[in-house]
C-alpha cells in the first residue's frame, strides 16, 4: 500500500509554519514537489515523492563570509572564459569608483 506523499507533504508544510519557518516551494523532477528551507547558516531541500517518500538534501555554512571577489570564481566555473573576465573587470571597476 503507498503512502500518501500529499499528506506528508502539507504536514510538513503545516510544522514549518507553526515555527514560522520561511519556506518556497519548487517543482524540478516528476512526481515531486521540494520545499526549500533557508535558516541561519543552513540550506535544506526537502523533496516531496508522490509515493510517499522523502528525500532531504542539507547545505551547511561553514561559517565563512567572502568579499564580492569571489564572485568571479562562480562566473568562471559556469561562464565561457570571455565573460569572465569581463565580470572581472567591471567588479574592478566598480569598486574603484
Amino acid at each position: 500500500m503507498k503512502s500518501n506523499g500529499f499528506g506528508k507533504l502539507v504536514a510538513f508544510l503545516n510544522q514549518l509554519e507553526q515555527k514560522q519557518i520561511n519556506y518556497t516551494l519548487a517543482h524540478h523532477r516528476d512526481e515531486t514537489i521540494m520545499v526549500n528551507v533557508a535558516v541561519a547558516g543552513e540550506r535544506w531541500e526537502v523533496e516531496f515523492f508522490e509515493d510517499g517518500s522523502v528525500e532531504v538534501e542539507r547545505f551547511v555554512s561553514s561559517g565563512e563570509i567572502d568579499g564580492e571577489e569571489v564572485l568571479s570564481e562562480l562566473f568562471a566555473m559556469y561562464l565561457p572564459e570571455s565573460h569572465s573576465a569581463e565580470f572581472t573587470q567591471n567588479t574592478k571597476k566598480a569598486s574603484t569608483t
